[in-house]
């Protein structure tokens, strides 16, 4: 008696497949690196800049304050002033210099109508660069 198998199969060949997986996986982690280095090395040109002895700017931007009080009334650089004449004050500001900001302070209280109200007043006279002052949260 034998203990052996009755079959005379041949054994399994060897895989001979690539496997892919790691390959691909190793692909798009290059491609994610290439992705974020390649501006980084297309924006590095190198420049040698001519010197100048020209001073620099001692203008600080300019702005003017405009507040809008609980009950609506309208301050120009904490001056009161109403709706007619802050428009012909904006007006001359923003021929004087047209970048000038506009600081826009309003109470919590103020019907939002009246801020818009204002602020289209000022982009009206040409000040375009208008933002908006609140405190922090204590």
């Amino acid at each position: 008696m034998s203990f052996g198998r009755l079959d005379s199969s041949k054994p399994p060949r060897p895989m001979s497949e690539i496997n892919v997986t790691p390959l691909v996986d190793v692909m798009l982690v290059l491609l994610v690196i290439f992705i974020l280095t390649a501006p980084l090395l297309a924006s590095s040109i190198k420049l040698e800049l001519p010197k100048a002895d020209a001073a620099p700017s001692a203008q600080a931007p300019q702005f003017v304050t405009l507040v809008v009080n609980a009950s609506g009334a309208v301050f120009f650089n904490d001056q009161p002033i109403d709706l007619a004449a802050l428009r012909t004050r904006l007006l001359q500001t923003a021929t004087q210099n047209p970048d000038t900001e506009v600081q826009l302070r309003a109470d919590a209280r103020v019907p939002y109508g009246r801020v818009v109200e204002v602020m289209g007043v000022a982009q009206k006279a040409g000040l375009t660069r208008i933002g908006f002052v609140a405190e922090p949260p204590r």
